[in-house]
């Protein structure tokens, strides 16, 4: 079975830090894209950022950019999101999905992000 569990989430104060990771097992892991998105209470679920395979290239949302980079290690199966300088307004509930080519998707269970003022 496909299993994306994602972790890291959390409470911090404005100005703070979180890295959320991503831990996929029963798929071929390099043959996935992985997106980071995030959908706040009220809200629709956004894109944060995204990363290729093999390439490695990454988006960023642009409320995001140039405090957040996204990552993945092909070897542990895993994909981090490094979040810095959060602000209340990035309080979500942050998920991880994987994507092929093929259109093929899986979603992962959401980590809870809560940014204090």
């Amino acid at each position: 079975d496909v299993q994306l569990q994602a972790s890291g989430g959390g409470l911090v104060q404005a100005g703070g830090s979180l890295r959320l990771s991503c831990t996929v097992s029963g798929l071929v892991f390099d043959d996935y894209a992985i997106g980071w998105f995030r959908q706040a209470p009220g809200k629709e679920r956004e894109g944060v950022s995204c990363i290729g395979s093999p390439s490695s290239k990454t988006h960023y949302v642009d409320s995001m950019k140039g405090r957040v980079t996204i990552s993945r290690d092909n070897a542990k199966n895993t994909a981090d999101l490094q979040m810095n300088s959060l602000k209340p307004e990035d309080t979500a509930v942050y998920y991880c999905r994987l994507q092929n080519s093929y259109g093929v998707d899986y979603w992962g269970n959401g980590t809870l992000v809560t940014v204090s003022s």
